[in-house]
């Protein structure tokens, strides 16, 4: 099969230079869970041709509520390796680069973003969030796009894509502009984030004591999550770069 055949009705939509500028994007993402996964899917559906994928961890049982490539069969395995088998097999000819690793400050030179054209941040960390975020503003010819918090949330008609500097109510951002005034203020540069006002509140019962990693008991809080703003949430910033890249291309 012809790759040009997978993105025919894309091509109908976008035109054949639209196409030809996807095939030739690179995107570097940056947390592959509930958010990252599902904007790496659609990023790849669009044809987009160069993806850096960064994500330690492995499949667990309660990320098959949320996570793209979580299922009861993938338990256990890599999660960018169980993500890049079901991307090669939508995308044969894709161009993955895979890394079972973290991003921080010790290892940000490892991933040399000065290579790509956009940088997603789906990470849940707020330290390597906060480096992330410097380091690929830092670089002029980087765009980045960012996730805010999509735990508790609901309701994916109030998702929404702003500036930083106008997100409200969201507590990862409230987080994160604290910060940034600790460690030198906010970044130079502007970026749009993904984000939703809305406020809930965990109404299950308490976790296990012996609940250990399966529930991510490294983390100073567990928020609830579902599907379908997790994934909205992922869809937004595949099409934030979807919609710059064709923007550029009609610049040209």
């Amino acid at each position: 099969m012809r790759s040009r055949e997978l993105f025919s009705r894309t091509e109908l939509m976008l035109g054949t230079p639209a196409l030809d500028a996807l095939a030739a994007t690179r995107v570097a993402i940056f947390g592959l869970g509930g958010v990252g996964s599902w904007c790496a899917e659609s990023l790849v559906r669009s044809g987009v041709g160069h993806l850096l994928l960064v994500d330690s961890d492995r499949v667990s049982v309660t990320n098959i509520n949320r996570q793209l490539m979580a299922t009861t069969a993938t338990v256990g395995e890599v999660k960018v390796e169980a993500l890049a088998r079901r991307l090669k097999e939508i995308h044969p000819a894709v161009e993955l680069d895979v890394r079972a690793a973290i991003y921080s400050a010790a290892t940000a030179a490892d991933f040399a973003l000065e290579r790509f054209d956009y940088v997603i941040d789906a990470i849940d960390s707020l330290e390597n969030k906060a480096n992330l975020i410097r380091h690929a503003l830092s670089i002029p010819s980087v765009t980045l796009f960012a996730s805010m918090g999509a735990a508790l949330k609901l309701d994916p008609l109030q998702i929404r894509a702003t500036a930083f500097r106008q997100v409200a109510g969201d507590g990862l951002a409230r987080a994160l502009r604290q910060k940034f005034k600790k460690t030198g203020g906010l970044p130079a540069r502007d970026f749009t984030c993904v984000w939703s006002p809305e406020r809930r509140a965990n109404l299950g019962d308490a976790l296990p004591p012996d609940a250990g990693d399966t529930w991510g008991a490294h983390k100073a809080r567990i928020n609830g999550t579902v599907a379908h703003t997790t994934a909205v949430f992922g869809f937004a910033l595949a099409g934030l770069v979807v919609q710059a890249v064709c923007a550029r291309r009609l610049e040209v």
